[in-house]
């Protein structure tokens, strides 16, 4: 295998956003690890599209304790490149990594316990052979374990060196509100939310952008095409062989209705206007929002990566078009 050297003009196409009222920034559009990257996939394309993604200038890596399948493996598959091909240039990266899923049997493998957070942080980083990541997330409100307690965790882990910057991810406009007061106070304040967010799943508006504006915290957006759905992929109603919705396990079938594919093939039709595909134009239409720090995508192929980084390019949408959208969005499905 080849040795790696990134692209001398790495920089020269990203766009970079300031994450909140913090001094980091972040690339527009991010790498996810959820799939493509764990034990069952093949090593090569998946080193091939985190290396392409850091030569066209994605810094950020999003992890969890819990990616891969099975659990753990897409931490252990990013350490060995990070071992491999990374290891000079960890000063220019942003790795983050999260807990908050099960991840072992006993009482202290899954939720919010400091118990839990500093162990599996623990072990994220022996997964991944680095002395400390950028970004610690909470993963998932945890309804029993008290509110400080969790953030005392997150709070601590900062403090020891182990993170720089902690963040939260799934929470409501509520408990965000309480998890940003609890850091605020402790000294060690919020720097993220990452939420699920999509033109088809717009639930983060109800509160919790105004919040997170209001109080200097980023915002990572995961999920832009709402599980595939606006890509290109369904627009005729078939379900690839190789897709999600024929594994049937996050995105459905019986979702694939006349009515959802008409809104479907009615956004392509906005976006083919503008000589841009479905799924660019799905996240330029998050980037819209100054709130939206970055866009996370995940990417099973280079050409896919490189599809969906054509969202950075092109005019920005228009208040006419931003309209369109809007009626199509408010089409039943």
């Amino acid at each position: 295998m080849s040795v790696y050297k990134a692209a001398d003009d790495r920089y020269g196409t990203m766009h970079y956003r300031r994450c909140g009222r913090s001094g980091l920034k972040l690339p527009e559009i991010s790498l996810g690890l959820w799939h493509n990257f764990g034990g069952v996939d093949r090593a090569d394309p998946a080193r091939d599209v985190l290396l392409h993604a850091f030569d066209k200038g994605i810094t950020h890596f999003d992890l969890a304790n819990n990616y891969g399948p099975p659990p753990g493996s897409a931490e252990t598959f990013f350490g060995s490149v990070m071992d491999q091909d990374l290891r000079p240039y960890r000063d220019e990266l942003v790795v983050s990594t999260k807990a908050g899923y099960g991840m072992w049997d006993g009482p202290y493998g899954d939720w919010g316990s400091r118990k839990y957070l500093v162990s599996s942080l623990d072990q994220s980083l022996a997964r991944m052979k680095l002395d400390y990541v950028d970004i610690f997330y909470h993963h998932r409100p945890d309804p029993e374990t008290p509110l400080e307690e969790t953030m005392g965790a997150l709070d601590h882990i900062v403090r020891s060196g182990k993170a720089l910057y902690a963040g939260i991810s799934n929470y409501g406009p509520e408990t965000a509100a309480k998890a940003i007061s609890i850091l605020r106070e402790l000294g060690t304040p919020c720097l993220i939310h990452q939420a699920r967010y999509s033109m088809l799943d717009r639930w983060v508006e109800d509160g919790l952008t105004d919040l997170l504006g209001r109080e200097g915290v980023g915002m990572i957006l995961f999920s832009p095409l709402a599980q595939g759905l606006l890509s290109s992929r369904y627009l005729t109603g078939e379900v690839p062989s190789d897709s999600r919705a024929a594994r049937g396990v996050f995105l459905k079938p019986e979702r694939l209705t006349p009515a959802m594919l008409a809104k479907l093939n009615a956004l392509n039709d906005i976006a083919q206007e503008r000589g841009e595909t479905l799924s660019a134009l799905a996240i330029k239409w998050l980037l819209k929002d100054p709130r939206s720090t970055s866009v996370l995508i995940g990417a099973s192929s280079v050409s896919q990566l490189d599809e969906n980084l054509k969202a950075l390019e092109g005019d920005p949408l228009s208040s006419a078009e931003l309209s369109r959208i809007e009626t199509v969005l408010a089409m039943p499905e």
